[in-house]
């Protein structure tokens, strides 16, 4: 039987097309060795509001010029509590919130005490998965040996996973190397994020690019359906 598997750095609680991309694969490498890179995904997200949308930032500390994702500390620990404080006076009104209340409030709470980005951001991903009911093995690239060349890198890990199907965001066109991939006899697909349906959302226009727990907070158990990788389930 074939193995699928992708690659893509952490993010925190990102938006519901990331958790597609693990639910359509058999492994899903979270790969926290590549840079931090400052202003990007890796230590914020959206959540939509009254006012629009809005940034929720984990302050982070930069230490170094080309400082590692998994690196990379958080700078300031309150961040959590003011976090979650945002995010429960945002969503109280939401139809679903009262049913994950409780689970993300303790969430916040653990991640207070976490030094490092990556912890965080597994913790929350790892979290999420169980809630919608995605059962891909998550690994991190610090398990595996890393060589060098962009593609070349995603194309040995595939060959370390037994892989012989790679899901790749789309972004990853503009670098990516078909040729090498056809050498090592890797089908490589590309990710489709459009054609997402519409869910109740609160604050007049629809945004589809904020986090997860927009999607979550709103429609609960029937979040996968408002998603790509599901069909009509729920969770």
């Amino acid at each position: 039987m074939s193995k699928t598997i992708a690659i893509l750095q952490s993010a925190y609680v990102p938006w519901k097309g990331y958790f597609d991309l693990i639910n359509m694969v058999d492994e899903f490498i979270i790969f926290d060795d590549a840079q931090f890179t400052k202003g990007d995904w890796r230590n914020r997200n959206l959540i939509k509001t009254s006012q629009g949308v809005q940034w929720l930032t984990i302050p982070v500390a930069k230490e170094k010029l080309e400082q590692r994702i998994r690196d990379t500390r958080v700078s300031d620990g309150k961040w959590a509590r003011k976090h979650w404080s945002t995010v429960s006076q945002t969503y109280a009104r939401a139809e679903n919130f009262g049913e994950y209340r409780e689970l993300l409030e303790q969430l916040y709470a653990d991640c207070s005490d976490l030094q490092f980005l990556s912890e965080i951001n597994y913790l929350f991903l790892k979290k999420i998965t169980e809630i919608l009911g995605i059962e891909t093995k998550l690994r991190w690239s610090s398990e595996f040996q890393l060589v060098e060349g962009r593609t070349e890198r995603l194309l040995d890990l595939c060959r370390q996973c037994g892989a012989s199907r790679y899901l790749s965001g789309p972004a990853a066109q503009s670098y990516f190397d078909m040729e090498l991939a056809r050498q090592a006899n890797i089908e490589v697909a590309w990710m489709d994020y459009c054609g997402y349906p519409e869910y109740p959302q609160l604050h007049g226009t629809f945004e589809h690019g904020v986090t997860i727990l927009d999607l979550l907070f709103n429609t609960g158990k029937e979040a996968p359906r408002f998603m790509k990788s599901f069909g009509n389930k729920t969770c």
